[in-house]
């Protein structure tokens, strides 16, 4: 097992207060270490928390569909494109699969039947959500071993990490 890291030990490279922008190179090295961070929590999570044999066996692509479904349910497939950053014919194979597969159920829309509608079935919803809880259990938890000054900092990260993801996805919105 690796040592435990230190706070110091984590943001070497970017230190704040210093009064000057951090040069590529030191956020290169920090996006590095963020990335395997969050791969390790992840990694972790999934071992821990007893991942559902049926989400083993999904493409990322598929677990990515089952996500967005979860967190919204009745999703049309245009909207699930957009989100999931994918051609629609793209998503509709992926839904044919999993439906095909008995997770998810596709419903024509009360309104305008062209329309798609997308929901997981009552016993995969209720896996992948005891699944997620039982990773949030876990990591808060973990979260429990830190300091209350180190807990206040990582509820100021999140947020950092949360804009990140968003300037992420617009860059993917200007590529497109």
């Amino acid at each position: 097992m690796p040592p435990k890291p230190s706070v110091a030990v984590l943001s070497r490279d970017v230190r704040p207060g210093s009064g000057r922008s951090p040069k590529r190179g030191e956020l290169t090295g920090l996006a590095d270490e963020l990335l395997s961070s969050m791969a390790s929590i992840r990694r972790s999570g999934r071992r821990r928390a007893g991942r559902p044999h049926e989400l083993s066996s999904l493409t990322q692509s598929q677990l990515d569909l089952v996500r967005l479904v979860r967190r919204l349910p009745n999703v049309s497939i245009t909207r699930a494109a957009e989100e999931l950053h994918l051609a629609p014919n793209s998503v509709s194979t992926l839904v044919r699969q999993l439906t095909d597969a008995g997770m998810l159920i596709r419903t024509a829309d009360d309104t305008d039947r062209r329309v798609a509608r997308l929901d997981l079935t009552e016993e995969m919803r209720r896996k992948v959500g005891a699944f997620r809880d039982r990773r949030v259990a876990l990591l808060v938890e973990a979260m429990q071993q830190l300091s209350p000054v180190e807990q206040r900092q990582l509820g100021g990260a999140v947020g950092i990490v949360q804009r990140l993801g968003w300037e992420l996805q617009q860059q993917d919105t200007i590529d497109e």
